[in-house]
């Protein structure tokens, strides 16, 4: 047994504040790979840490631990000054821990209260008036807007997460772990998400946030803790540091952070859709009326909530599958033909040498075998073309080793198979052969999700090279400011249906934000 730890801070007023928790000489290893290796961390009672890392530095692995989820190979945890054990979920429960996932857990039939209360076994009556109270109290007690009785599958992304935020707390949580707790809000949810974060702390919760988005760790957090490769590097106090500090310290050089928008040049029509429309099995109206052309040497973004139908979107440009009815029509850059893709199948779109690249949301689902290593999956786009690819590995070879040594992916060769890959080096191996393949129409869609702020500006200006190539791009994201940096037009889609089309160059985030939720028949204000 450890001996007990009093660990404590004073503030500026002289207060005696408590480490709600400590990590010392924390190391895990997973066989030949130690992902974190000798971690001393803390966090205060009452205060918001950030937790800051690239791809593969540890972050998850780290919250992991806490949450009971892995059990560290050495070094010890303290909840309050005293040293515990967390080896499950459970033990972090009944140390009042509780882990807020980016992918929820919900049983989307159950209510919002039922999904709160599933697992808990209190040895008392169960009664569902006296826990839709409960969940009644903690969430004005806060400031979350919930409806104890509302089903999971008719709530909007924002609502899930208030779900599980609420769970953790009726479960009695004082340290709070929210990893990527914004990925998919508005700018409206993530203000209010935040302004309920500053409540808890107010009220003695410890919150840790894992998050890539910089401006966030900036304005919600009091400290941030930063981890490179495996290994605790700094806490730094928010208000003492910037953007670029924070950025050399998690990747360990200076990098700029620059997103270097170019002005279109000789810009043409590329890609027409006029009319759009796509309905579900379920008789769901998934894409409606849409309408909009890309441009060649121009960034088109994509905005709005998850789910409104960007994915519908792309897959019916790319033939992928096929819309009830309208019109995409491409225009060949040899000859000025216009040629109707909705005819087309897309092994065609791609033999045509429109080369529409669709880099999709499901990198393992769609864009990669996991059981393939990355030379093969470069080749993928080429079996097509009979046997001799096999027999010939050099160019996938020589591209895959470019790929890996441009995009930094950390891995231990190119004849790995992706599944062992880490999702955001699965993510730079995807992205970076769909750049690859030189098209004159790229769609990506969340190329940079789960990746930290070097690869992330990696694959920015990737994207503007090939803009100033002449390449049309649709890029879906989910960062608003990342958008408006990025972008030359954004089309705002809300439910399936354009709500909007503006300038990158002089929307502000909170019209964009508006123009996400907007309701379905508004019209359409292109640029």
């Amino acid at each position: 047994m450890s001996p007990c730890v009093f660990s404590v801070n004073f503030n500026t007023g002289g207060t005696l504040i408590l480490n709600a928790l400590e990590l010392k000489n924390v190391t895990k290893r997973f066989g030949d790979v130690v992902a974190n290796n000798n971690i001393n961390l803390t966090v205060k009672s009452g205060e918001i840490l950030a937790i800051l890392g690239e791809n593969g530095s540890g972050k998850t692995t780290l919250m992991n631990m806490i949450a009971g989820i892995y059990f560290p190979d050495e070094g010890s945890i303290y909840v309050n000054g005293k040293p515990v054990t967390i080896s499950s979920p459970k033990d972090a429960f009944n140390l009042k821990i509780g882990m807020i996932h980016q992918h929820f857990k919900l049983v989307d039939l159950f209510t919002a209260t039922e999904n709160i209360v599933l697992g808990i076994n209190d040895k008392h009556k169960f009664n569902i008036k006296d826990a839709e109270k409960r969940v009644a109290e903690i969430s004005a007690k806060y400031g979350f807007d919930i409806d104890p009785k509302k089903k999971i599958y008719d709530m909007s992304v924002s609502e899930k997460q208030t779900v599980e935020i609420v769970k953790v707390l009726y479960r009695g949580a004082d340290i709070l772990i929210l990893d990527e707790p914004t990925a998919v809000l508005t700018p409206q949810e993530t203000e209010k998400l935040f302004t309920v974060i500053k409540k808890m702390k107010e009220d003695g919760k410890s919150i840790i946030i894992i998050t890539h988005k910089m401006h966030e760790v900036l304005s919600v957090s009091d400290r941030v803790a930063i981890l490179r490769r495996g290994e605790y590097i700094d806490t730094v106090v928010t208000a003492e540091t910037n953007e670029a500090q924070l950025t050399e310290m998690m990747v360990g050089k200076k990098i700029s952070l620059n997103i270097s928008r170019s002005e279109p040049k000789n810009s043409v029509d590329r890609l027409i859709v006029k009319n759009l429309n796509l309905t579900n099995a379920d008789g769901v109206k998934v894409l409606d009326n849409i309408s909009f052309t890309a441009k060649s040497g121009e960034i088109l973004g994509v905005a709005g909530i998850a789910g409104s139908g960007q994915k519908e979107l792309l897959e019916s440009i790319a033939g992928l599958i096929n819309s009830s009815k309208g019109e995409v029509t491409y225009i060949d850059p040899s000859n000025n033909s216009k040629i109707d893709l909705r005819k087309k199948t897309p092994m065609q779109i791609r033999e045509l040498g429109v080369r529409l690249s669709f880099v999709p949301e499901d990198r393992l689902g769609m864009g990669l075998v996991g059981n393939m290593d990355i030379i093969d999956n470069m080749m993928l786009r080429s079996y097509k073309n009979g046997h001799s690819l096999f027999l010939d590995k050099k160019p996938p070879k020589k591209l895959a080793d470019k790929i890996i040594k441009e995009l930094e992916v950390v891995t231990p060769s190119a004849t790995t198979p992706v599944r062992r890959l880490s999702g955001g080096n699965v993510q730079k191996v995807l992205v970076g052969r769909e750049i690859s393949s030189a098209p004159t129409v790229l769609m990506a869609a969340y190329p940079v999700r789960g990746l930290d702020i070097n690869s992330s500006y990696t694959i920015y200006n990737l994207l503007n090279k090939q803009k100033e190539n002449g390449v049309a791009i649709i890029f879906v994201g989910e960062d608003l400011d990342v958008l408006l940096e990025l972008c030359d037009r954004i089309l705002v889609i809300s439910s399936g249906a354009v709500s909007g089309i503006v300038d990158g160059r002089t929307a502000k985030k909170e019209e964009i934000g508006l123009l996400m939720t907007k309701a379905k028949g508004a019209k359409e204000n292109e640029e």
